[in-house]
C-alpha cells in the first residue's frame, strides 16, 4: 500500500466522483481508478460503490477513511519535523 494510494482513496471519497478527484490531485481518470482498484484488492474488499453520478463509500470505505486519514496526517507530521531539523541546503 503506498501514500499515493491513500491520498487518492481519500480524494475520491472527498469528492465522490473520480473525474473531480483526478483533477484535485493533478491527475487523469485512468491512474487514479487504477489506484482505487488496487487499494480494493490489496484490502480485498470493495471501498466504494460506483453510482451514476459517481462513488460513494460502502461501510468498509468509510472505515478505511479514518484510518488512511490518520496515516496522511502522521506523514505529514513526520515530514514537517525532519524538515524542521534538517539544515538547510543552499
Amino acid at each position: 500500500m503506498s501514500i499515493t494510494h491513500l491520498q487518492s482513496f481519500v480524494a475520491v471519497a472527498e469528492e465522490g466522483h473520480v473525474g473531480r478527484a483526478a483533477r484535485r490531485l493533478h491527475l487523469t481518470q485512468p491512474p487514479l481508478s487504477r489506484h482505487i482498484l488496487a487499494l480494493e484488492d490489496e484490502l480485498g474488499t470493495r471501498l466504494f460503490e460506483r453510482v451514476p453520478r459517481g462513488m460513494r463509500l460502502l461501510p468498509a470505505g468509510e472505515v478505511f477513511l479514518s484510518h488512511a486519514r490518520r496515516i496522511l496526517a502522521e506523514v505529514d507530521v513526520a515530514v514537517s519535523s525532519v524538515k524542521d531539523l534538517a539544515p538547510r541546503r543552499d
